[in-house]
């Protein structure tokens, strides 16, 4: 995923937070909001080890 989103997908998070769902086993997605508008999404993969 690129560090910085393209103009034209400004308005397409919710198909960006989808694809980042489906990508990621475990972990965290969190939308960033300024002014009632969605400018960042952040991803945190975790990584569980088997004993």
């Amino acid at each position: 995923m690129p560090d910085r989103l393209p103009d034209k997908t400004q308005n397409d998070w919710l198909c960006i937070v989808k694809q980042m769902a489906e990508e990621i086993k475990y972990g965290t997605i969190s939308i960033v909001v300024q002014d009632g508008k969605v400018v960042q999404v952040e991803q945190n993969k975790k990584v569980r080890l088997s004993n």
